[in-house]
């Protein structure tokens, strides 16, 4: 439950999402995500840094730790499935008159 609880926050699995292909430093990552304010990346990076999901590395930038990159492949069945869906959705949404 834990682990559900945080990552139900908001931003914390787009925060993991945009990491996926290699570290970014804060400034990218807050574009990237579309965040509008620092505080709460801040928060949610000090959160999975806690969780040990995320790492600041010595040049600044954040990175998936290893059990962040284990989740991350455990995401990556849901997010085929999220696509089908989409595609069924907007498939159904131009078939309708």
């Amino acid at each position: 439950m834990a682990l559900l609880d945080l990552l139900g926050r908001r931003w914390t699995l787009r925060i993991g999402w945009e990491l996926r292909d290699g570290p970014l430093a804060f400034r990218e990552l807050q574009r990237r995500a579309g965040m509008p304010s620092p505080n709460i990346l801040t928060t949610r990076l000090r959160e999975a840094i806690e969780a040990k999901l995320i790492e600041k590395r010595p040049d600044g930038r954040y990175s998936l730790t290893r059990r962040g990159v284990s989740l991350q492949e455990l995401l990556n069945p849901l997010d085929k499935w999220a696509k089908g869906w989409a595609r069924d959705l907007a498939r159904r949404k131009r078939e309708v008159p």
